[in-house]
């Protein structure tokens, strides 16, 4: 199929599936008030949502590399939908768990980054591979611009059981886009290898573990930000208007970070480039803690985290496919990604805990910086060269 075609409905399918994901904070409140939860039930779940993404990814991702991305993007679509719809009508921490939790984090380990964009990558050419992963990415923060006004536009017209059922019809579009992706080419995948080999090849190099660790730190960030922000600026005195705005801000300014990160990408040494982003992250979370919270800092946090929030996606991704071919770049990218969704989880329970126990979000914020800062620092050892021209060199020497 056309690489333009096979782009634009990975695109989309980003779009979709992250647009949906990014509502998920909306909800926190409305729903933990209707049944008396706490909010580290909520939290608990959203965690649960991230491990089970990622647990699940190396296997969808091995399934996608094996027999093809568009059976396993569209099977996760169909589990999306599903987790979205029970979702809507839990009663129980325990049905929260299953479907919001288990579900709807199924749905995502097939419908997000690794997958998609290993399918971009085989069919773009090296030079063009860095930008076109950007722009995959922006169409993930361009369905987080627009899907949350949505969510929030139904949850304040309607209720939060509408919002679901809503955004349960919308990602079912995934199903149909995921045609486009049913296809394995093989051009640019490089030379054949086993899973096996792939594997024992990524961990035995440290740039492998480098990575992941530096991406369990931007898990942390984004799904800690994603879900108690809006809670977060409620708790502040604001309206939830504002924090739906940060939202939204945030995903559209990402729209620009993303593809210029992968523009980016494409031109400077990708491991600097990742320090950069983490360290100035650092930055922007203690504006947002050290300063009084009004609505203009609040929008300029937003627009600056904005500009970094998938900055370390096509970077992460393209690295790991420089590094180790494409032939199994989902699986491989799926399993890094795995770092980043335990970080996720962690960061999501960790804020939740500590503000029914503290009563604020202080020392989760305090733990970010500190996890940015070390994130700033272990990416820049990461070795960028390509494994293949290590191996050249060393049997020509």
């Amino acid at each position: 199929m056309n690489p333009t075609v096979i782009l634009t409905c990975g695109a989309i399918v980003l779009c979709l599936s992250f647009g949906a994901r990014a509502g998920m904070g909306l909800y926190l409140q409305p729903l933990s008030l209707e049944y008396g939860w706490g909010r580290e039930i909520f939290s608990l779940a959203m965690a649960l949502q991230n491990l089970i993404w990622g647990l699940l990814g190396p296997f969808a991702g091995g399934l996608a590399d094996r027999y093809g991305a568009g059976r396993v993007v569209a099977i996760a679509g169909a589990f999306y939908v599903l987790g979205l719809i029970g979702m809507g009508i839990v009663e129980t921490p325990i049905l929260m768990y299953v479907n919001s939790g288990f579900l709807i984090g199924l749905g995502l380990a097939g419908t997000s980054f690794a997958i998609v964009f290993a399918v971009i990558g085989r069919v773009t050419p090296p030079e063009r591979r860095s930008t076109a992963l950007g722009i995959a990415t922006a169409a993930g923060s361009f369905g987080q611009f627009a899907l949350l006004p949505v969510t929030q536009f139904l949850i304040s017209r309607y209720d939060w059981h509408v919002a679901l059922f809503a955004m349960a019809g919308i990602t079912a579009l995934i199903i149909p886009l995921s045609i486009a992706m049913a296809g394995r080419p093989a051009v640019h995948a490089g030379p054949a290898q086993s899973i096996a080999g792939s594997l024992r090849e990524a961990i035995g190099e440290r740039g492998f573990h480098l990575l992941s660790w530096g991406y369990f730190v931007c898990g942390f960030h984004i799904a800690m930000l994603t879900v108690h922000l809006p809670s977060f600026v409620t708790d502040q005195g604001l309206g939830p208007e504002h924090g739906m705005i940060a939202l939204a801000l945030i995903g559209l300014f990402n729209i620009v970070g993303s593809f210029g990160a992968g523009w980016l990408g494409g031109r400077f040494s990708k491991k600097y480039l990742l320090s950069a982003i983490y360290a100035i992250r650092v930055v922007l979370i203690s504006l947002l803690v050290f300063l009084p919270l009004t609505p203009v800092n609040l929008y300029l946090f937003a627009c600056g985290i904005g500009l970094l929030w998938l900055g370390t996606v096509p970077l992460t991704n393209g690295l790991v496919a420089q590094i180790f071919g494409l032939r199994y770049a989902a699986m491989l990218a799926s399993i890094v990604f795995l770092a980043h969704q335990m970080g996720s989880f962690v960061g999501v329970w960790l804020a939740g805990y500590l503000y029914d126990t503290t009563g604020s979000y202080t020392g989760a914020f305090l733990v970010s910086m500190g996890l940015g800062l070390f994130a700033a620092l272990i990416n820049l050892p990461v070795n960028e060269k390509p494994l293949a021209e290590r191996r050249a060199a060393a049997a020509v020497a």
